[in-house]
């Protein structure tokens, strides 16, 4: 008889089983395979919170097989993801599969290495009941918070609305940002600039106004900045003072899962969901060259900045080999997790920091690679040693004004010659280099010129900011930050306009009824403090149902005292206008959702009955008759591309583009594979894009 593991996915399982070989069967669960049921709460409220819990629907054949699989083993192993998630997974298999709980069958790996699982099965534990516990309050918690308020706003305001725990709480930081800008008046200042030049350099570089020796002074308006552009106007510019130093420019420490979203977010454009879709698959395993699936990257949902001693080495031994000793720190560089932050695994590092990007380049999809070589450089560069950089920071006068320049040039580049963080970025007034200047030296004065400026509202949150707050202010774990967004974006409270992420009318109305009736599920302290108390629960510190019971009682007197306030109370939610004018009464028309998703339509209702899809104009044209090509979406939401022609009917998968045939002069579209051809039956022309054409031949090199 062989040995049976049960793990979540079936690349996780493909490549566990090219590690343990025969004498093992290795299966997948899918994910969960219990859960709270999806028609009524589920939690017996009057018996200690006790969860209902119900076999996910879909599921009857895969547990059926689960069973026969385990009935015909030797032996079973739960070896589900090594946080509480797939701690509770591995539970509910423990449940159905009728094991017992007090037996040694749960196996763990930080890395889908041979090694690690080869670890893994030589020393498994029991279940982890504390882990389950924080996984259940967790999951009773959001169903009690989601099932009790959710049916309030479809009462008040409209049907199919929902509140959370979290996600009311993201929704909140976002509006009140929204609240900010709104209410921000600027405030005018001004700068002077001026661009100076040495008589023994051809360089020009520049400086900036500061004040007087007394202190910096503010440039409140024009009659200000010209007053003193009056003083100085035939001054001479003076060196008064050169001081130079070193500056050692430290790395970042490797990612862990907020760092790594932010990043990805930043450098690649990824969203969050997005970024660890990616990560899963790399941790799961991929086929590469030579070594068949091999797991590429640690478990990426973590917030420890720890690594392991063997992983250093072989980091080190790389950067030695590669760059030279010394590229190494004289002293290793052992990163801080912060305090409350969870230490089960490692930071996310490769799991053989030897395996460079280009080394699996062929073997990864576009994003896969980009994401790898994102997190292999930065764990390599938080092992290197510090970028050098000496720096010189110059006073100059004119008359009794001072001016400032600073600038540096790099001693010793260490880890930026592998990653580029974007800290420099940050300090605009720094320049490059500087030319040579002693005290007393005489500069010429290329141009100098009066710039107004008005000082900026806050800015919105993207991905990248909104995750890092996230963070900072304890609200949810790493491993949900993608979700909260996915959640508020899919149910409109929360729209992205170029990547930044703003409140819809709907989503202010909601948050609007949550900070006036439910402050505390909407307080970022209070949601901070409940993030604390559930991970006390899993190391053992608190019992899960006391926590639940601590809640429930001010929350269910907190729901009743909502019901009455709003008793007979209807909300209006505030139509999204549009520049859309209708044809048929002249009034702009108004964005309305349905059953295949949102439309236009005129507020005139019923007097007016007029609607019409949303569409977006492309840059191409119709083939068949000239017409503007219009993006549009089928009724299953997948998107599509038809003229805006009515008669003419023509539609397409393929993207239009602003390139036109050099043949016929017509639009080109952009198929699958990168492939750019004309639609025009009579001309059929096709050619490979730019990008696809440089990246076969960096391909071919």
């Amino acid at each position: 008889m062989s040995k049976l593991v049960i793990v979540e996915s079936p690349s996780k399982a493909k490549t566990i089983k090219k590690y343990l070989g025969s004498g093992y069967e290795v299966v997948a669960s899918m994910g969960h395979i219990r859960d709270l049921p999806q028609s009524k709460i589920g939690i017996d409220i009057e018996n200690d919170f006790a969860p209902q819990y119900v076999n996910i629907r879909g599921k009857a054949d895969l547990i059926k097989s689960l069973k026969k699989a385990a009935a015909d083993s030797e032996a079973v192993y739960l070896a589900t993801d090594p946080d509480r998630e797939g701690e509770a997974i591995s539970w509910h298999l423990a449940n159905i599969l009728a094991l017992d709980l007090n037996d040694e069958n749960r196996i763990t790996f930080n890395e889908v290495t041979k090694q690690s699982v080869t670890e893994g099965i030589k020393n498994p534990r029991k279940i982890d009941i504390d882990l389950v516990d924080a996984q259940q309050a967790r999951r009773v918690l959001d169903r009690l918070v989601g099932y009790k308020i959710s049916p309030f706003l479809w009462k008040k305001i409209r049907h199919g609305l929902s509140a959370g725990r979290v996600q009311s709480v993201a929704v909140k930081i976002i509006v009140d940002r929204e609240k900010e800008i709104r209410a921000f008046v600027p405030d005018e200042y001004w700068t002077i600039d001026a661009v100076l030049g040495t008589a023994s350099s051809k360089s020009k570089f520049n400086a900036k106004f500061y004040g007087t020796d007394e202190g910096k002074l503010d440039i409140a308006n024009a009659d200000s900045a010209n007053s003193i552009l009056s003083e100085i106007e035939n001054a001479e510019f003076t060196v008064g003072n050169v001081k130079k130093g070193v500056r050692n420019k430290r790395p970042m420490p490797p990612f862990i899962t907020s760092t790594l979203q932010q990043d990805a977010s930043r450098k690649l454009g990824y969203t969050s969901k997005r970024t660890m879709r990616i990560a899963q698959a790399l941790y799961e395993g991929v086929d590469v060259s030579g070594l068949g699936t091999t797991g590429l990257i640690t478990y990426m949902r973590t917030d420890s900045l720890r690594i392991s001693e063997e992983a250093r080495a072989s980091g080190e031994k790389y950067i030695t080999d590669r760059f030279g000793s010394e590229y190494l720190p004289s002293k290793r560089t052992y990163y801080k997790t912060k305090a409350g932050a969870q230490d089960a695994h490692e930071a996310i590092r490769p799991t053989m920091p030897e395996l460079a990007p280009d080394r699996v380049k062929a073997d990864l999809t576009p994003e896969q690679f980009k994401l790898y070589e994102l997190i292999w450089s930065r764990f390599i560069a938080s092992l290197m040693a510090p970028c050098v950089q000496n720096t010189v920071n110059v006073d100059i006068y004119a008359n009794k004004y001072l001016f400032k320049a600073s600038g540096y040039t790099v001693k010793f580049d260490g880890y930026t010659v592998i990653y580029e963080d974007d800290r420099e970025s940050d300090d605009k007034d720094t320049q490059k280099s500087l030319p040579p200047m002693a005290d007393g030296d005489k500069l010429k004065l290329v141009s100098i010129e009066p710039n107004q400026h008005f000082t900026q509202p806050p800015a919105r949150y993207n991905e990248a900011s909104f995750i890092k707050l996230l963070e900072e202010k304890g609200i949810g774990r790493p491993s949900t930050f993608a979700t909260i967004i996915s959640t508020i974006l899919a149910h409109e409270y929360v729209k992205t306009e170029k990547k930044y992420l703003i409140p819809t009318p709907l989503g202010e109305i909601v948050n609007e009824q949550m900070e006036q009736h439910f402050g505390n599920i909407v307080d970022i302290k209070f949601t901070a403090e409940m993030e604390r108390e559930l991970d006390s629960i899993e190391v053992g510190d608190v019992k899960w149902v006391k926590m639940i019971s601590d809640f429930y009682g001010g929350f269910s007197e907190t729901l009743e005292t909502a019901e009455k306030a709003m008793d007979g109370v209807k909300i209006k939610v505030p139509e999204e206008e549009t520049d859309v004018v209708c044809e048929n009464c002249g009034r702009k028309m108004v964005i309305k959702s349905g059953r295949f998703g949102k439309f236009l339509a005129c507020p005139g209702y019923p007097e007016c009955k007029n609607t019409k899809p949303i569409t977006v104009e492309t840059k191409g044209l119709c083939p068949k008759c000239g017409g503007k090509m219009l993006e549009k979406k089928s009724s299953k939401g997948h998107k599509y591309f038809g003229c805006e022609n009515k008669e003419c009917k023509f539609m397409t998968w393929d993207e239009p583009t602003a390139q036109t045939c050099p043949n016929c002069g017509k639009s080109l579209f952009k198929a699958r594979g990168g492939i750019l051809k004309c639609l025009d039956e009579a001309c059929g022309y096709e050619k490979k894009s730019e990008r696809k054409s440089k990246k076969s031949a960096e391909d071919d090199s």
